[in-house]
């Protein structure tokens, strides 16, 4: 029996937990893929075949697959397995792999470091932040992946350049005036006219810190100003300020200040001090 989660989606990538739990050691029958893919397992294994090859797929190794290509799988573990598997946009896979780029193999091995790659994006897909936290967690792993697979892939802006001040200053700007794009990294690059790795990258290396922590640094910013003029309904608030639901803006909220907004409220207020608890 499959299974499968939508962990994460956007128009250019889907992230899904897949879970199989059948046991055949036979081939299946043949698919044809339609869409990019990078797939990483998370326990057991199976068997891929493409072109005639089989390879061996497990937590140490993944694969990557690209529209037109005939796979077969067969699944003899007998207590299953599970992976995750990221479905791209032909948009996405240019801007991962360069134009017209196809894998040289279909295996990629997954290292100590790739490994702690994925289990971040998996991380970041429970917060709720998918246009920020993970959008900028799974370019980190879609360069690593397809790195080894593509030869000569060096996604668009991976290398330093001399001045990156004043494309920051940019992004900082678009973000402080709550420009649309703002709500999204692959967006906001697009406004920028540069690669979203170049855009992430360039913000670390400028300023020290994620886009996505300066982006929450000032969207808290933003509620605490609220908070402090009376706001009394926090899902208007979290709404107002691109989260999720009240929920994401509470876990946000509390995993950089310790407080929920309930609690902050509350120290806002004129008088006396009360308890923090909350």
């Amino acid at each position: 029996m499959l299974t499968t989660t939508v962990l994460a989606t956007r128009p250019d990538f889907r992230i899904t937990a897949v879970s199989c739990r059948d046991d055949h050691s036979r081939w299946s029958r043949t698919e044809v893929r339609e869409d990019y893919q990078v797939v990483l397992v998370r326990r057991g294994r199976f068997r891929r075949q493409v072109a005639g090859a089989p390879a061996e797929v497990d937590p140490t190794t993944a694969y990557l697959g690209v529209p037109g290509e005939e796979e077969r799988f067969a699944h003899p573990a007998a207590r299953g397995d599970e992976c995750t598997s990221i479905s791209l946009t032909p948009t996405l896979w240019r801007v991962v792999a360069g134009e017209d780029a196809r894998p040289a193999r279909q295996s990629v091995y997954v290292d100590a470091r790739l490994d702690l790659a994925h289990r971040r994006v998996l991380a970041s897909a429970r917060t709720g932040d998918v246009d920020h936290a993970v959008t900028e967690e799974l370019l980190r792993l879609l360069s690593a992946t397809v790195g080894q697979a593509v030869d000569g892939a060096v996604p668009a802006g991976v290398r330093p350049c001399r001045d990156e001040g004043p494309l920051v200053a940019a992004a900082r700007q678009a973000i402080g005036e709550a420009h649309p794009a703002s709500e999204g990294l692959l967006p906001l690059a697009e406004l920028l006219g540069v690669s979203p790795y170049h855009l992430s990258r360039a913000f670390t290396r400028e300023l020290g810190v994620s886009l996505t922590r300066y982006r929450n640094r000032v969207r808290i910013g933003r509620a605490l100003d609220r908070l402090d003029a009376g706001e009394e309904s926090l899902a208007t608030l979290a709404a107002d300020l691109g989260f999720s639901d009240q929920a994401h803006l509470t876990r946000t909220v509390r995993h950089y200040l310790g407080h929920t907004p309930t609690a902050l409220r509350r120290l806002l207020a004129p008088g006396p001090l009360r308890g923090m608890a909350g």
